[in-house]
């Protein structure tokens, strides 16, 4: 018998215990609500650029209408020569006069040169955002892919204020994601940092060195 088989046999002979409980997250999370102030939309987008901020993100509000020409303008102050984006997106961003646009039409094989060596800007929608951390929450698809906002040296991202959520675990209820978990969701909190060398902060040594969060606001709110 090989040690292997040995601690199987023993393990399997092992007397049975009763099984753990399960901690009751729903619970712990009502209990922490139940001491904090009531949650309003307004108190979360306060809170998510507060922290998104202080992640080194940048928060630009805009409406749903205004966000094509505020990405061009804010293409020409980054002097942003091409700008890939999806192709749920390229309709808006044409209308917009936006130069060196690419739409992401063509297999990921196809675009890994370029995206490497010429691409700028990077723009990708979102599922939501936390509040309690400044938090995107992005899930890939074959139409924007995880190098649409990983590879270019500036990110994007378009984040509809009324999908701001007080945590993770809000997100993650709300929306329903044990019906069904995309292969790569992502939680990103600012742009690209690593503390690897000497343990000295260092921003965009593995993705962008910016990361601009459009997020679309009502009318009103922009007064």
């Amino acid at each position: 018998m090989s040690d292997r088989d040995d601690i199987l046999q023993r393990l399997r002979a092992a007397p049975r215990g009763k099984a753990p409980l399960l901690p009751d997250v729903s619970a712990f999370h009502a209990a922490l609500a139940a001491g904090m102030p009531a949650s309003t939309p307004a108190a979360r987008r306060t809170l998510f650029c507060e922290k998104m901020a202080f992640w080194h993100g940048e928060v630009v509000r805009v409406t749903h209408d205004s966000w094509p020409e505020k990405l061009r303008e804010l293409c020409l102050a980054k002097g942003v020569r091409s700008l890939l984006c999806g192709e749920r997106h390229a309709v808006a961003l044409r209308g917009a006069g936006i130069e060196g646009l690419k739409t992401y039409d063509r297999p990921l094989e196809e675009w890994k040169a370029e995206l490497f060596q010429n691409i700028e800007a990077g723009l990708t929608s979102t599922r939501g955002g936390i509040a309690e951390t400044g938090t995107l929450i992005i899930w890939p698809d074959a139409s924007e892919p995880r190098l649409l906002s990983l590879v270019p040296p500036i990110h994007f991202a378009l984040l509809d204020a009324r999908q701001i959520y007080d945590n993770l675990f809000t997100a993650m209820s709300e929306q329903g994601w044990s019906a069904g978990m995309p292969t790569n969701a992502l939680l990103v909190s600012g742009p690209s940092k690593t503390a690897d060398i000497q343990v000295t902060l260092a921003y965009g040594a593995h993705g962008p060195k910016e990361l601009i969060v459009l997020l679309l606001v009502d009318e009103e709110e922009l007064a």
